[in-house]
């Protein structure tokens, strides 16, 4: 099932939407000049996803930090803090999956890139435990990834580059999406903009950022005059998440604003005789200095980690939550895994993906606070994959204790053998031992059931007729008999 955000309609009025599971696979980069509305581009996209996956900004006008109110956002102002407590916030958000926004306004350049590069190395350096999906939006990035030397020093520079190249070439495996926004193509640097698999062009009017659009998108230099035409608010958007072919795209409303209005023309006022005198009339005395407004309270790093830890989605309704129905819980749980399990794709992806699929699952079957942590889902998904429902699972204690042995990710198939030896079925087949453990390679297999072996969990034995049927010997079950390289069901 995918889950999708509502970005607007092409020019027929058919909704555009994103595939944010695919988003996260494949990456996104927005361009178009200042006024196109890439802004308003990314906070669309930002609602619309705010419920589904987990959200850091880094934001060097403070534009997003209005997404804290509806939205629940975190807003660390990087002025007010240090830069080791911004790398500890960084891992902390990966810890709690809390969206964020990094504000970086009020600090000059080099210290945006600075900040930046701590940041984002923090987020990529945490442990592999906390590799959760997430998106990270850079608006700006040409500030953070430039083409081209500028005023800042050198080592800064190629920290700031080292980072958003390695959100944007490594950070797919350890689940972060860059999703980067620039003005001009031609000063983000190659490398950084190459990654990116979706691409949404406003209006530019540059010849170089013109053709560099244009190659993007698969279009002939011919073509790329209509990138000039675009109007304020639409793009032309290519890539897996949203479509094969360019297509044209009006972003639609959002619910929150930059905290700058727009530009807009106003009134003058009247002109009349006393103006001169009123503007040049003379000054007896300079008015004293007005009072200096009180100091806001600062807001300390400890209260911070303490927000990122327990993120409250909406403050203004914040309730004791009601008690959960954990039978009508364990119902709606088994369904869903059973739902993943019978997608033969989900065999190939990471847990924590999986994880929040089954945690959308669980909201649409009326279950929005699933009381299950991602180590207990991966317990519950390899049950599920051994064709076990999670609900009976304490008929099955004694094979669970033997595999507290293993690494988790064999769990399924050792489950799934002693279901088979449990129940005196034929041995699984190589193939069917392979989908479960999320291989492709035969080779993987056989070191599996080689290393559960030396274990003493398991012995194998084939007949003379070429059969294998494989005993649990603590336990005192054994399959039947069955070729073992032939096709799974």
């Amino acid at each position: 099932m995918s889950v999708t955000v509502d970005m607007g309609n092409d020019g027929a009025g058919k909704s555009v939407p994103i595939d944010v599971e695919e988003l996260l696979a494949t990456r996104l980069l927005v361009q178009g000049n200042s006024g196109s509305g890439k802004s308003h581009l990314l906070r669309r996209l930002l609602e619309g996803s705010a419920g589904l996956v987990q959200q850091i900004v880094i934001d060097p006008e403070g534009d997003f930090v209005t997404l804290a109110g509806p939205f629940g956002h975190v807003v660390i102002e990087a002025s007010e803090h240090s830069e080791r407590e911004i790398a500890r916030f960084a891992s902390r958000i990966r810890e709690h999956r809390a969206s964020v926004v990094l504000s970086l306004e009020g600090l000059d350049a080099e210290a945006q890139m600075r900040c930046a590069a701590g940041f984002l190395s923090a987020l990529f350096d945490a442990p592999r435990e906390h590799w959760y999906p997430a998106l990270v939006v850079v608006d700006e990035a040409q500030l953070f990834a430039p083409a081209a030397a500028g005023d800042v020093s050198d080592e800064i520079r190629r920290a700031s580059l080292s980072a958003m190249t390695n959100l944007m070439c490594r950070g797919r495996k350890r689940g972060l999406a860059g999703i980067i926004a620039t003005q001009r193509l031609a000063k983000l640097a190659k490398n950084v903009a190459a990654e990116a698999s979706n691409f949404l062009m406003g209006r530019t009017f540059l010849d170089i950022d013109m053709a560099r659009a244009a190659d993007l998108l698969g279009m002939e230099r011919r073509q790329a005059e209509q990138i000039r035409d675009l109007q304020r608010g639409a793009f032309l958007a290519l890539g897996p998440a949203i479509s094969r072919r360019p297509v044209s795209v009006r972003i639609g409303p959002v619910q929150t604003s930059g905290r700058n209005p727009n530009v807009s023309l106003l009134p003058l006022p009247g002109a009349d005789a006393g103006m001169r005198d009123r503007l040049l009339a003379p000054v007896a005395h300079d008015p004293p200095p007005p009072p200096p407004p009180p100091a806001a309270p600062r807001i300390g790093s400890e209260d911070i980690l303490r927000g990122i830890a327990r993120p409250i989605l909406n403050p203004q309704r914040a309730e004791e939550p009601a008690p959960i129905d954990m039978e009508a819980f364990e119902d709606a749980a088994a369904d869903a895994l059973a739902e993943l399990v019978a997608d033969p794709e989900t065999a190939y992806r990471a847990a924590p993906v999986l994880f929040q699929d089954f945690q959308m699952r669980c909201r649409m079957r009326g279950h929005p606070r699933p009381p299950v942590d991602l180590a207990d889902f991966a317990r519950r998904l390899a049950i599920a994959r051994a064709g076990i429902d999670p609900r009976l699972s304490e008929h099955w204690q004694d094979a669970l204790d033997l595999a507290a042995e293993l690494p988790e990710d064999m769990l399924a198939p050792f489950l799934l053998l002693a279901r088979a030896a449990r129940e005196a079925a034929p041995c699984p087949a190589d193939s069917t031992l392979a989908l479960v453990y999320g291989t492709r390679s035969p080779g993987r297999v056989k070191r599996l059931l080689a290393f559960i072996e030396t274990r003493g969990l398991i012995a194998s034995r084939i007949d003379l007729s070429g059969k294998r049927s494989i005993a649990l010997p603590r336990l005192g079950w054994t399959t039947a008999p069955a070729d073992a390289d032939q096709e799974a069901a």
